[in-house]
C-alpha cells in the first residue's frame, strides 16, 4: 500500500493505475496505520525496558523471603521459636520447606502470608527474626508489588494498541486488495513483461513456484 501511495504521489493522475479515491483512502489509512504501529512499538519498548528491572526486584524478593523462611524454620529447630507458630504464616503444612516461589503470583500471595504472619507473632510479644528483619523483606517485596503491578499496565496497555493495529489491518488488508485488483485490470492489455514492470511499480509483485507458467 505504501508503494502505490508513493508511486500515486509522483505520477500525473491521468496515468494513474488506481482511482484517485482509492489512493485518497489509503494514503489516509496508511498514516493512522503507521501511527499505531508506531505507538505499538514505543510501549513495548516501554514495557521491556520496565520489564528488566522488574526482574531485579522480583529476584530480590524471593531470595529475602526464601531467607526469612529459612531462617524461621532454624529458629524452630533451634527452639527459639514454637513450631506452632508456623500457623501464622501458612507453613503449618510444607514440612518445614520453603514453599514454591517460583511464579510472580505465588511470590505476591506468600510474601503477604509471610509478612503478616511476623508482625502478628511480633504483636504477641515474641522476639522479631533477624537477618534479615521483616521490616526487610517487607521493602523488598513491597517494590516487587509495586513492579508487578506496574508491569500489568504496561502489558494491558501493549496489548491495546496490538488489538488495535490488529483490527485495523482488515481494513488494510482489503484496501491492499483493492489496489491489486485496480492495478491488474488497468494494465491487463500490456504485454506480459511490460504489465509485470508497471503492476510492480505499485507494489503488485508475483511470485512463481518452480515450474509454473507465467
Amino acid at each position: 500500500m505504501k508503494t502505490a501511495v508513493e508511486k500515486a504521489a509522483d505520477t500525473d493522475y491521468r496515468e494513474l493505475s488506481v482511482s484517485p479515491h482509492l489512493i485518497t483512502e489509503a494514503k489516509s489509512a496508511l498514516m493512522h496505520f503507521e501511527r499505531l504501529c508506531g505507538r505499538y512499538q514505543q510501549m513495548y519498548n516501554t514495557q521491556v525496558q520496565a520489564n528488566k528491572l522488574f526482574v531485579v526486584k522480583a529476584k530480590n524478593a524471593r531470595m529475602y523471603i526464601s531467607h526469612f523462611v529459612q531462617v524461621l524454620y532454624m529458629s524452630i529447630q533451634r527452639t527459639e521459636i514454637k513450631e506452632e507458630h508456623l500457623s501464622l504464616y501458612g507453613l503449618e503444612e510444607c514440612n518445614m520447606i520453603v514453599p514454591d516461589i517460583s511464579t510472580n503470583e505465588q511470590l505476591l500471595e506468600w510474601g503477604r502470608k509471610i509478612i503478616e504472619g511476623e508482625n502478628i507473632r511480633i504483636s504477641r510479644g515474641a522476639v522479631p527474626i533477624y537477618n534479615p528483619s521483616i521490616a526487610k523483606v517487607k521493602v523488598m517485596y513491597t517494590l516487587f508489588k509495586e513492579g508487578y503491578q506496574t508491569q500489568k499496565l504496561h502489558q494491558k496497555a501493549t496489548t491495546r494498541v496490538q488489538d488495535e493495529v490488529a483490527a485495523y489491518r482488515e481494513k488494510v488488508d482489503k484496501l491492499i486488495l483493492d489496489i491489486w485488483e485496480e492495478v491488474e485490470k488497468d494494465n491487463m492489455d500490456l504485454a506480459t513483461d511490460q504489465r509485470l514492470d508497471r503492476n510492480r511499480q505499485y507494489g503488485v509483485i508475483y511470485y512463481y513456484r518452480k515450474g509454473e507458467r507465467v
